[in-house]
């Protein structure tokens, strides 16, 4: 389903200023619409808005259908009563720019227990009622994941596998005891989710009205210690206790000499094919729920993935397996329909990827970080961009286009300044020109490169697990003319409607003041 030409910003909502210790879905997020909206851009893109994992990775979550209770607004509660004000207020100061997490998450937690029990306790009728409706319609996922929840708090984060037999097994009887010893829990973790799902469609709402869209993503795969493989452990590659006997990952690559051993068990496919796909199809109907574009991570691990044994501590001893290919994609077509679905098919590309990308229609993705390094055949060079894909100065895995800069060989250097015309001295100008002018339908520029941010604010480094996913940036950083550069080269290289053309010249947004327009 081809994309109309256009262009966005990449930027997680936990990466956005607040005073609650990390981003959320509150008076920030509209205002970064608004935003969006005077810089002329149309689209933006996310990291998945699951609950974060091992890491503090949103591409790790234990559930793949469950919303990421650290972006509930706690404002928000504050106004329907079920907060006091006294609760927003902070008892520490939290890090600036960077995301705390080990005093933020518990904070967080504690705000959202005492809500829900306000909520129980004090909810009209109606509210009642929403909430309830919420519950049935969601219930296909919510029940285990709120079980899933509550058991593994109970048990300090101990692994399914490891929990009580009956339990693991998922014996009826235990889950029943389990469901009325853990009642409490199990109502707290239903409203966090009703209130992430509230909050967020009144959030999606108002972008959209706007003529702003969410571009999602999706990890192709979940963690073990997950609501999903606990629940369906026969769609996944266990062995006979229920353990990964392999992982994933992807061999050694730019990112890493070693490969990356992300760890999440691997799919049994033959038994998603024996159901016709369904867990995967109401998997890919959820996030929609949720997002109007979808990214699918990792897209070269559905015609063939890196198998690591389980035993191995690196991804270097792995080797390829056939994955679904073309079957899983028409079983989602059939279901669903056309669906504005994205591809990333960065890493090693055989020509199976390229066509399964291009049957059904999929964009590919285009990194110019990559594109110096060679002569002038390297594909990721503007030169060479095709109409179907959506080009990047860098993704959250790469280096902010400054930090790439300052590392960069001196013959990408030289290579880069004679292909772009360019002196260096504003080489995320340059790369964010160069993405605007592509043929390529759609581009995507992380925020860090429109504020001209050096690698100290980069998002991610694939294969490291320690502080990563924790940058912030502050609206101190962000001045008029950023919206007006940006919006000018949107306008010139024809990725913006007429309609946003005057709204840069009609208001100041350097300061979120006047943001919240709910």
């Amino acid at each position: 389903m081809r994309l109309p030409r256009t262009s966005g910003v990449l930027l997680h909502p936990t990466s956005l200023p607040g005073p609650h210790g990390s981003g959320d879905l509150g008076a920030a997020a509209y205002h970064f619409v608004d935003w969006l909206l005077s810089a002329g851009q149309q689209l933006w893109q996310m990291l998945p808005l699951g609950n974060i994992g091992a890491g503090h990775s949103p591409y790790a979550s234990p559930s793949a259908f469950a919303g990421n209770v650290l972006l509930i607004d706690l404002a928000d509660l504050s106004a329907n009563g079920w907060l006091g004000v006294d609760d927003l207020d902070p008892p520490h100061a939290f890090a600036a720019g960077r995301i705390a997490f080990e005093v933020v998450v518990p904070w967080r937690i504690e705000r959202l227990r005492s809500a829900a029990r306000a909520f129980e306790a004090t909810a009209s009728a109606e509210l009642r009622a929403d909430f309830t409706r919420f519950c049935a319609t969601h219930a296909g996922w919510l029940d285990d994941w709120a079980l899933f929840a509550a058991l593994s708090e109970c048990r300090a984060g101990k692994p399914w596998c490891d929990w009580e037999a009956p339990l693991a097994a998922r014996d009826p009887a235990a889950l029943a005891e389990a469901r009325v010893a853990l009642a409490e829990a199990l109502a707290f973790h239903r409203f966090c989710q009703w209130r992430f799902f509230a909050q967020w469609r009144s959030l999606r709402s108002y972008a959209n009205a706007r003529g702003v869209r969410i571009v999602g993503d999706i990890p192709i795969y979940v963690a073990y210690h997950s609501a999903e493989v606990w629940a369906h452990p026969e769609l996944f590659d266990l062995d006979s206790e229920r353990r990964p006997r392999a992982v994933a990952g992807v061999p050694p690559d730019y990112f890493s000499a070693t490969g990356q051993r992300w760890g999440n068990p691997l799919y049994e496919w033959s038994a998603h094919a024996k159901e016709g796909f369904a867990w995967w199809i109401e998997r890919v109907r959820g996030t929609f729920e949720l997002v109007d574009v979808l990214r699918i991570d990792h897209f070269r691990g559905f015609t063939q993935y890196w198998e690591i044994p389980a035993t191995e501590p690196t991804a270097v001893h792995g080797r390829w397996r056939a994955g679904p290919d073309t079957a899983l994609f028409d079983a989602i077509a059939t279901a669903l329909g056309p669906l504005p679905i994205i591809a990333e098919d960065l890493g090693i590309v055989t020509p199976d990827v390229t066509a399964l990308r291009k049957r059904f229609g999929l964009p590919g993705m285009l990194i110019l970080h990559f594109a110096f390094a060679e002569g002038s055949g390297n594909p990721y060079l503007p030169h060479r961009h095709d109409h179907d894909a959506v080009v990047y100065t860098g993704t959250h895995d790469n280096d902010t286009t400054l930090g790439w800069w300052a590392t960069a060989s001196a013959h990408e250097r030289a290579h880069t300044c004679a292909y772009l015309g360019s002196d260096g001295r504003e080489i995320h100008w340059d790369l964010i020109r160069a993405a605007l002018a592509s043929v390529a339908d759609t581009a995507i520029v992380p925020l860090q490169d429109v504020l001209g941010l050096d690698g100290a604010h980069r998002m991610n480094t694939p294969g490291d697990a320690e502080g990563q996913w924790a940058w912030r940036f502050d609206w101190r950083q962000v001045g008029p003319e950023h919206a007006e550069r940006l919006g000018r080269l949107t306008r010139l290289y024809g990725r913006t409607p007429e309609a946003s053309a005057t709204v840069a010249a009609e208001a100041n947004f350097s300061s979120p003041a006047a943001s919240d327009r709910r």
